[in-house]
Order: structure tokens, then C-alpha cells, then sequence
């Protein structure tokens, strides 16, 4: 009998609408966000630069290395393509802010490796946003070509030419609608999605749905959460890439407690990882 109903409860939860999960946080519930990020930033500072060091010397090198490969018109979309692929990047930053939740101390070894007790779907996420971002790369690589068909492709001379001329501010306004709107897809279904598959062992479907219903339900705080998470990783990427040793560890830990925030985790039928 005990069994029996401990099943019950289990389907009760299972058939439970998403929606019962998510709740409502005010408009400047992000800032609150910022400020339990820079929290853990500070009590895991070697962790956290640790990993910010990584992508700043990864996008560095990616630049240097397209320059140096005669692919100057590659560096602008690619850069970009951070903002697409954040999520991904920043999962051991996601751990880090977990463990401190739960007491725990956070160690290099289990952040690098946190994602695999979800492997599969946390895997899969990865392509999505990766896809989303080669995508991104072509589309604005094709528009620059299509607008200047006789415009050579090296550093000074697209520089030149989309700064200063009025085809150039027709393209970037061009290719900054279609970036925003690529990234708005992304942040739709991948807001939180990360988080939860580092937090449940949920599949990608159910997250990328829970992140859809996150951002229907809380508009405002949303898109002040997403102009936020493009002023500070535009930041780190306006410094050459130096400054991403700072805002991206902080993006990462403040997604992970707007997660907590957003989502009442603590009643989804699925156990935590541990």
C-alpha cells in the first residue's frame, strides 16, 4: 500500500501542467539576479576567473587565428555567435553556483565534468546552440557579400565600408535584426534550459518548454534579463575579449539563480542530481 500510493503521488506530479512550475518574479527581479552572481563570483574567485580566462584566450584566439587566415568577415558574426552559444559555455559556472547553494564546496574537477550525469540531452543542447550560431555566422557572411559583391573581405576594408557609407548602416541594421532575432529564439528556449538539465535529469523538449513558459509568463523581467546579458557580454567583447574574464562568469552565475527564481524546481517529479 505505501508503494501504491508513493506511485500515485509520482503521477500526480508527472501530470501536473508545466506551468504549475513557473513563477512570477517582478521586473527587477534581474538586478537581484546580478547581485547573487557577483555573490559567488567573489566567494569563487579563482574558479570564476578560471573560467572566464578560458573564453576570453579561446575568443582571441579565434580572431587572431581568422585574421591570420584571410578570414577577417568571419570575426564579427563568430563574435557575436557568443551571445548565441553563452548557455553551453557556461554550465560549470551553473555547478559552481549549485553547489554553493547546497552547501557544498565547488571543486574544478566536478564542474568541468558536471553536465555528464545529464550528458545526452545537455549534449544535444550544445549542438542546438552551436547549429544556431554557424547559422548566424553564414547568414551574415552571405548578407555582406550579396550587399558587396565587390567589397574585399579583409579587416580594414569591411571596416571601412560598413562604418562609413550608407550601404554599410543599411547592412548592419540588416544583420543585427536577423542576430537579434536568431538570439531571441535562443534565449526563448534557452533561458533556463541549461540550469534545469544540470539541475533534473529532464530532457531537452521539456526544458527548452519550460524556458518558453518562463519568458510568456514574466515578459518584463525577461527582456530586461536579456538587454542585460547583451550590455555585459558586449562589454567583454568590446575589450577584446578581456573583459569576458569578468561578465561572463557573472551572466553565468545569475542565470543559474534565475533559474531558482524562475522555476519551482523543488516540486518537478524528478529527483535532483546530486
Amino acid at each position: 500500500m505505501p508503494e501504491t500510493g508513493t506511485q500515485t503521488t509520482e503521477a500526480a506530479a508527472i501530470e501536473r501542467p508545466v506551468s504549475d512550475y513557473i513563477r512570477d518574479v517582478g521586473i527587477e527581479s534581474p538586478f537581484v539576479w546580478l547581485g547573487k552572481g557577483w555573490a559567488d563570483f567573489i566567494r569563487a574567485p579563482k574558479l570564476s576567473f578560471a573560467h572566464g580566462l578560458i573564453f576570453t584566450v579561446c575568443g582571441f584566439i579565434l580572431a587572431v587565428g581568422l585574421h591570420l587566415a584571410g578570414m577577417d568577415y568571419l570575426i564579427y558574426p563568430l563574435t557575436a555567435g557568443f551571445i548565441l552559444v553563452g548557455p553551453i559555455l557556461a554550465i560549470g559556472l551553473y555547478d559552481i553556483s549549485r553547489r554553493y547553494e547546497r552547501g557544498l564546496k565547488p571543486r574544478p574537477g566536478k564542474c568541468l565534468t558536471a553536465w555528464h550525469h545529464n550528458g545526452y540531452h545537455v549534449m544535444t543542447a550544445g549542438f542546438v546552440f552551436v547549429v544556431f550560431a554557424m547559422i548566424w555566422s553564414r547568414m551574415a557572411v552571405l548578407t555582406f557579400v550579396l550587399s558587396f559583391p565587390y567589397v574585399g573581405l579583409n579587416l580594414e576594408t569591411i571596416a571601412n565600408t560598413v562604418l562609413f557609407s550608407l550601404e554599410g548602416w543599411v547592412f548592419l541594421t540588416l544583420g543585427t535584426a536577423m542576430g537579434a532575432a536568431m538570439a531571441g529564439v535562443a534565449f526563448l528556449f534557452g533561458v533556463v534550459s541549461l540550469p534545469m538539465m544540470l539541475d533534473r535529469k529532464v530532457d531537452i523538449f521539456t526544458a527548452a518548454m519550460v524556458s518558453f513558459l518562463v519568458v510568456r509568463k514574466n515578459k518584463g523581467a525577461m527582456l530586461t534579463w536579456a538587454a542585460l546579458i547583451v550590455i555585459f557580454i558586449g562589454a567583454g567583447l568590446a575589450t577584446a575579449y578581456i573583459g569576458l574574464a569578468v561578465t561572463l562568469p557573472l551572466i553565468g552565475f545569475a542565470s543559474w539563480h534565475a533559474y531558482r527564481d524562475l522555476v519551482d524546481a523543488s516540486k518537478w517529479p524528478e529527483t535532483p542530481i546530486e
